[in-house]
């Protein structure tokens, strides 16, 4: 990609010569400052010129000095020239085991592996890092890392502190250092077991765990019994080893109870990590008022779950109850009735004001469509709509400023037909109204395109993205500041395409600033191997979703406009929410009212022609939630069954949220590792004392303390249990899947621990490679401008003592 017209504050300017030779300044707006300083020096030789100095003198001095200036004006630029050379070094080999107590189910092969480099004529340092439960691996590698270096790494790449495998990778890439991993296979038996489920329930409400069983050098059944609180209530026999199955449990009485999975008969190497526990807190049922005109079966639903009143209305007072539903209300109809009034008259607002301050005071309400609400029900305008995600009367297309910011970094190079492909599958979905424009980024952002209207300009946007090449080191935090200095003050949608091969904290930084000022930023994970939790987490910090390169059709959801969208039932657009995650839809109610998300919602679920089925947003302190798709008779038709109804369930505990909050003197504290702290939260109106914990007020009423624990098992803090479980190191054994992606992203190799002799060949092969080398040229354009000074000034005093006079020699 040629620089363009740059986004980053420092522009840079070079141009490539015939020889290959690429040349240019650091500063060429200095460059700006040459006919100035020439016109001032000719003023200084010519204008008013007196003296005894010939015409030909003067021209000569002013040639000289007008050299003299440009030269200094040159060096202030910043003169460099870059070169394709092959450099040659002294191969030698940094050898980095790791000695972790994961890797002890390996044979031990860094001996053997030095020996075999050394005997090929390479010399090597064998480095351990990683020991006992700890393997800082990144941050190990990073710190051997050496500019245009090479390592090779002994390990199972399992990380458990310190940065990640894809953080160094990025560092070695800057560096121009490569990293070749050596990860002996497992040879001992090693079985380890984790449980997954709610932390916290109500009583009677049914509950689904997952107990799963991994395990490495070994392959025969393994039985795991799971019980609460010292009751057997599962049993399972995993074949091969491995495996997880899911038990469903109920828990009748309240307060915390204890749920431990154990592998029977292990005969492993540790036995700390055949044993997993977890703490259910277990609450009464939430207080829930249903208000509908209607007798529809999401109502008996409901019961099944929490503790549900039923009102014809909303009362003015509310604080008895957790959250409100509504189910086809009209607007009209969420007030009581004013006396002397038809059914069909105005309700009363002092109820919707009680709804409203009992939502902003951080309770929950839910919002269920139908026949007689939304459109249908007077919303527009009322003070009911105004709390809501979605709005009525804006279903048509409206134009928003989109900028794709592209990845166009070394890291990118070997899948950047892909993110080609993506970028154009991408602007396929947009509508014609949209404002489009593009910025590829590496190290620095660029200009593509400039914001224009997509309809007009489609095919040259999509000849821009063709033309895009790739190199240089990756900063997505640069991609994203250009894409927003793109859209100015304009609020608008920054689509990030990229592998997501760098740090996380400083892109997300970036995300979150432009969501404070109005722009969301969307990720598409693209190239062979995205890092898609690092782009997950980019999205998210800018309020915005993460799309596999798969999922590209969702975008048509959200930017299609005139292009619309055609699916079949209901489709989920945010998948990583916590209303979505896991749900799976097989419904299709039919209907759907004719709303459009807010700015700032969130767009979960969209019915088949592309309009919003579900959406959430924070009000307040509270959330309010919509759903908006119905069936035929206006009731949720399929929504109610498995595996749908998943979606009303979660839909419902995110506008209830923490069912606990109208408690005071609760003590809340979630389940951790051994040597790693947690947070012990108690609500109340004095700050509490326990043994081993210092609380600290964080808010009023509201006092949290942190604490580590040193052991596995059970622990108690006030009237808190919670779970430490055994070391992160200990919860995975083998190769990482990310040793790969390590060694090709660095350009290294993946070696097995007999190729020691390729390790050296290898070595050799990299300390002599064709390499960028950057030349700076500020020191010669100064020698040249002091030298070319002195000359001029010896060659007028030469002159000056052979004439005999000063008048004929110089200027007066």
């Amino acid at each position: 990609m040629s620089p363009g017209l740059p986004v980053s504050t420092a522009p840079q300017a070079s141009f490539e010569l015939p020889t290959g030779l690429s040349a240019g300044a650091e500063r060429p707006l200095l460059l700006l400052a040459l006919p100035v300083c020439a016109l001032l020096l000719w003023a200084l030789v010519w204008r008013g010129a007196t003296g005894t100095a010939s015409e030909r003198s003067r021209r000569w001095f002013f040639a000289t000095r007008l050299l003299v200036v440009a030269l200094v004006v040159l060096a202030a630029a910043g003169p460099y020239t870059v070169a394709s050379r092959e450099t040659s070094g002294d191969p030698r080999v940094t050898v980095l085991a790791d000695r972790s107590d994961s890797t002890a189910v390996s044979p031990r092969v860094t001996d053997r592996l030095t020996n075999d480099i050394k005997g090929a004529g390479v010399p090597v340092t064998a480095t351990t890092i990683g020991s006992g439960d700890a393997s800082p691996v990144g941050d190990a590698v990073a710190a051997n890392l050496r500019e245009n270096g090479s390592v090779v790494l002994v390990s199972d790449g399992r990380v458990t502190e310190g940065r990640s495998l894809a953080e160094v990778a990025e560092l070695a890439r800057s560096l121009n250092a490569t990293v070749s991993v050596v990860s002996p296979q497992p040879t001992d038996r090693e079985r380890y077991v984790a449980l997954n489920g709610p932390s916290k329930t109500s009583v009677g409400v049914e509950n689904e765990f997952l107990a799963s069983v991994d395990d490495v050098g070994a392959d025969a059944p393994t039985t795991v019994t799971v019980s609460v609180d010292g009751e057997r209530v599962a049993e399972r026999t995993v074949q091969n080893g491995t495996g997880a199955f899911e038990f469903d449990h109920t828990f009748d009485s309240t307060g915390t109870h204890r749920v431990t999975a154990r592998i029977e008969g292990a005969d492993d190497v540790y036995p700390q990590n055949d044993v997993f526990r977890k703490t259910v807190r277990v609450v009464e049922k939430p207080t829930i008022l249903y208000v509908s005109p209607g007798d529809y079966p999401f109502r008996q639903y409901l019961s099944e779950v929490y503790d549900v009143e039923t009102a014809s209305s909303v009362p003015e007072d509310l604080s008895p109850y957790h959250a409100v539903v509504l189910q086809d209300v009209p607007a009209e109809g969420v007030g009581n009735v004013a006396e002397g009034t038809s059914a069909g008259g105005r309700a009363s607002p002092g109820n919707v004001d009680a709804l409203q301050e009992f939502v902003i005071d951080g309770n929950g309400l839910l919002v269920v469509g139908g026949r007689n609400s939304f459109e249908n029900g007077g919303y527009e305008g009322s003070s009911l709509a105004s709390m809501l995600p979605v709005s009525t009367g804006e279903g048509a297309s409206r134009s928003t400023n989109l900028v794709f910011a592209i990845d166009v970094s070394g890291s990118a190079e070997s899948g950047m037909r892909v993110q080609k492909a993506v970028t154009l599958s991408v602007l396929d979905q947009l509508g014609d109204e949209n404002r489009v424009g593009i910025v590829g980024f590496n190290h620095n952002a660029y200009a593509v395109a400039p914001i224009q209207s997509l309809g007009s300009n489609r095919a040259s946007l999509e000849d821009r993205v063709r033309r895009l090449q790739s190199g240089g080191a990756t900063d997505i935090a640069a991609g994203l500041r250009g894409a927003g200095e793109m859209l100015g003050e304009d609020p608008g949608t920054v689509i990030l395409v990229s592998d997501g091969h760098d740090k996380v904290g400083p892109p997300s930084a970036v995300a979150q600033r432009l969501r404070a000022r109005g722009v969301r930023v969307i990720a598409v994970g693209a190239g062979k191997n995205p890092d898609e939790e690092k782009l997950r987490t980019i999205a998210q910090s800018g309020g915005g979703n993460y799309f596999r390169a798969t999922e590209t059709n969702r975008l048509r959801i959200l930017f299609g406009g005139s292009k619309q969208y055609e699916g079949s039932g209901l489709t989920v657009v945010d998948p990583d929410s916590f209303v979505t995650s896991g749900v799976e839809l097989t419904a299709n109610p039919g209907e759907v009212n004719d709303v459009s998300v807010r700015r700032g919602a969130d767009f979960l679920v969209a019915a088949d022609d592309g309009t919003p089925a579900v959406a959430t947003w924070r009000y307040g302190l509270g959330r309010v939630g919509t759903i908006t798709a119905y069936g035929p008779d206006g009731t949720l038709d399929g929504l109610l069954s498995r595996p749908d109804s998943l979606l009303l369930t979660k839909s419902t505990n995110y506008v209830v949220g923490d069912p606990e909050r109208k408690a005071t003197g609760v003590a809340a504290i979630s389940d951790t590792r051994v040597g790693s702290p947690t947070t012990v939260t108690v609500r109340g109106e004095e700050r509490p004392t326990a043994e081993g914990a210092q609380f600290r007020q964080v808010s009023e009423g509201r006092y949290e303390a942190s604490v580590t624990p040193d052991e596995a098992g059970y622990h108690d803090v006030l009237s808190a249990t919670y779970a430490a479980n055994y070391r992160a190191e200990y919860a995975g054994f083998g190769p990482d899947p990310a040793l790969e992606s390590l060694a090709t992203g660095t350009g290294g190799k993946v070696f097995r621990p007999s190729e020691g002799a390729r390790i050296a060949e290898f070595a050799r092969e990299q300390s002599t490679r064709v390499r960028p080398v950057r030349q700076d040229w500020t020191w010669v354009a100064l020698l040249l401008a002091a030298l070319l000074f002195a000359a001029e000034v010896v060659y007028r005093r030469v002159k000056v003592r052979r004439s005999g006079t000063t008048a004929e020699g110089g200027l007066t």
